[in-house]
């Protein structure tokens, strides 16, 4: 019997098997062909600490160290901007994000297609970084087998059953027992709880739309930070010689394949577009990916109360990569029965909190 049999290959379950195959046969299961298929291989992928529920603050900052480690983060700065009656807005977004005020002659500077007509306010941190989330996954793949323990690809889960000593996993490839049963499923995460029998926590997967456009103006855009306005109802990023317009947008959805929503990428173009003089007349390509909350926001970790075998590793939102090298040893060390450095989190981040 396996101990540790993870659903889900997205950066949460890649991250927790990591963790986990030191300590016992650890087995992940992923239903897609990939590793990081959905959300996690779709995400804009930057380090901001300050991003984020307080517990999941406390996440981010606790892993940076495996960033640092392995060099997994490079620079981008993060630049928040507001429009000329909105000096109260700029202030709240500047102390979330830490940011030094601008003149705009010193952002243009920077980023020389902003509007001077619209803008007035200007911040900047410089403390956000790229994250290579690829190469990441590829590190806790690269951890979990060097320990022993096995990634199945293109193994959807079609039933479990309750054993006496744990739980038999049932898919289109196999059968597999396991004493604990990790629940890492991202979007689909409430689906596994009730296939297990167990109460769903109101996870709700959430569209985030990209639309990928030609640099403007033919500008190098690789030195440019990430844009945002101060309400985060759209921001830019640079991205390969491109810059990758979002709408921010947060519609809750069945889990699914996720596609971006053509209006509503064409709505965060257009709140985008007074911010900056040039006209954006081409989208390359879009896509989209299902971020997944918990009814209060904070991540949800831990053995569900009504079965301390069932774990729980669900609702990472908007931090989940992020928060992954932290929460993951949070939760190797909440099944190993260890001492936490973040011990601090678990009122916020328990299964038991919603009493289920």
């Amino acid at each position: 019997m396996i101990d540790f049999l993870i659903i889900g290959g997205g950066m949460a379950g890649a991250s927790t098997a990591a963790r986990l195959a030191p300590l016992g046969s650890t087995v992940v299961l992923e239903m897609e062909p990939a590793l990081g298929y959905h959300a996690s291989g779709r995400s804009a992928a930057l380090y901001e600490a300050q991003y984020g529920e307080p517990a999941t603050v406390v996440l981010n900052l606790a892993g940076r160290a495996f960033f640092d480690e392995h060099d997994l983060l490079s620079p981008r700065g993060f630049m928040v901007l507001a429009p000329k009656d909105d000096h109260d807005g700029f202030k709240t977004a500047c102390a979330t994000f830490g940011c030094s005020s601008l003149t705009l002659d010193e952002a243009q500077s920077i980023v020389p297609i902003l509007n001077p007509d619209h803008i007035g306010f200007v911040g900047l941190s410089t403390e956000a970084m790229d994250i290579d989330t690829d190469r990441m996954l590829q590190i806790f793949a690269k951890m979990t087998r060097a320990q022993g323990g096995q990634i199945l690809t293109d193994h959807r889960v079609q039933s479990i059953e309750r054993l006496s000593s744990g739980w038999r996993v049932i898919t289109q490839h196999g059968d597999f027992e396991a004493k604990t049963l990790i629940n890492s499923a991202g979007a689909w995460a409430d689906d596994i709880a009730k296939l297990a029998g167990l109460s769903p926590i109101g996870i709700t997967p959430k569209r985030r739309s990209m639309a990928r456009i030609p640099a403007p103006r033919g500008h190098d855009v690789s030195g440019w930070p990430m844009l945002m306005d101060v309400y985060e109802k759209w921001y830019a990023k640079p991205d390969a010689g491109k810059l990758l317009v979002s709408p921010a947008d947060e519609d809750p959805q069945v889990p699914h394949d996720a596609w971006a929503d053509d209006m509503v990428l064409a709505e965060g173009i257009a709140r985008y577009q007074p911010f900056v003089t040039e006209e954006v007349t081409r989208v390359e390509n879009t896509w989209a990916g299902l971020r997944s909350f918990a009814p209060d926001k904070n991540l949800v970790i831990g053995p569900s109360p009504e079965d301390s075998s069932f774990f729980w590793m669900a609702g990472q939102g908007g931090s989940g990569i992020q928060s992954a090298p932290a929460y993951s040893q949070y939760a190797a060390d909440l099944i190993a029965g260890r001492a936490s450095d973040v011990a601090e989190i678990t009122a916020a981040v328990t299964p038991a909190r919603f009493g289920r």
